[in-house]
């Protein structure tokens, strides 16, 4: 595989797992043509054609170096400098296995900066929880704006331009991997049928990469209610969709019916928004969350002879191989 098809993977495994349907993914992107069509020409060399045909603009190529036939690659949850030094220090002391990528999970560079783009996902999330589309929506505009604001002076190019320096080809995959793991929890939930909160915790830590979160101090844990409180209607509206929502939706899923909210990781100020609704909260971890999202597409490329190489806190569970 070449970088280019490992983007294209990472992009229909996204779409196949996201909460919205396909056709309305296609919508979405036709409108972006639509808008793109109605541009100056002064206006069409600044847009991002991205736009026209990714519906994850927070995951994306930032270098190819050009090679053809991708066999060994280094991912981890964030890409930094450092990183991406320490795969250049491993293809010099093993030239005739080198690593020929770098696959990141969080944004960087452009995806980075697009990072609010992928965050209407979480109104059409709300809205299948019940929440109208147009309070969900009101709200997530909101929240997307202060998003956008506070991503903006980030240095968001430092880690693209250290890859180009050292020739190593560079790519991320955030809210496909997010999508991966937020349907991967779901059909653990269905499939249990928990109906206390402390039996939501007990389920979560079944699956390898929360348990060995657990063992590391960090495993999923009860950020508001009571593990013998009953769980009622569990929605994942935290686990996919850029960062966290509106700190005002906890209300309007509350009385959409929502018991118990599944997420990656809580400010306080939301914590204490979702207390105030008399919600549970289960915080499944951070690190463990996006290591399940990103083990479910490594596992892909394993599968097409790639070698993954763990780094930079990836829990890496490759379920390819049989337990025993």
């Amino acid at each position: 595989m070449n970088l280019q098809q490992i983007h294209q993977l990472g992009t229909e495994m996204g779409i196949k797992n996201d909460f919205r349907s396909k056709s309305r993914i296609d919508k979405l992107l036709k409108r972006q043509r639509e808008k793109y069509d109605k541009l100056s020409k002064d206006e069409k060399e600044i847009f991002d054609k991205e736009k026209l045909t990714n519906p994850f603009l927070d995951s994306r190529i930032h270098f190819d170096n050009g090679v053809k036939n991708i066999k060994r690659v280094m991912a981890g949850v964030d890409a930094d400098s450092a990183e991406l030094m320490v795969a250049r220090y491993l293809s010099n002391h093993n030239p005739k296995a080198p690593v020929d990528a770098f696959i990141g999970h969080h944004p960087v560079g452009m995806s980075l900066a697009a990072l609010d783009d992928v965050m209407h996902l979480q109104a059409d999330v709300m809205a299948q929880y019940g929440v109208p589309i147009n309070v969900a929506e009101s709200l997530m505009k909101i929240r997307i704006s202060e998003v956008s604001r506070g991503v903006n002076p980030a240095n968001h190019f430092k880690v693209v331009r250290t890859a180009e320096l050292l020739n190593l080809s560079l790519i991320n995959v955030h809210t496909p991997c997010d999508n991966l793991v937020a349907k991967f929890v779901e059909a653990k939930l269905t499939k249990d049928k928990p109906e206390y909160v402390g039996e939501v915790l007990k389920s979560l830590l079944e699956i390898p990469e929360y348990k060995e979160a657990a063992k590391q101090g960090v495993g999923p844990r009860l950020f508001t209610g009571a593990e013998d409180n009953r769980a009622g209607k569990i929605a994942l509206t935290e686990l996919t969709g850029g960062t966290e929502g509106s700190p005002k939706m906890f209300e309007k899923l509350s009385q959409a019916g929502v018991g118990t909210i599944i997420g990656m990781h809580m400010s306080e100020e939301h914590r204490k928004e979702a207390e105030k609704a008399h919600l549970n909260v289960v915080i499944a971890g951070h690190i463990s969350s996006d290591s399940i999202g990103m083990n479910l597409f490594l596992d892909e490329l394993e599968k097409k002879g790639i070698e993954i190489i763990p780094c930079s806190g990836l829990i890496r569970v490759s379920r390819n191989k049989k337990r025993r």
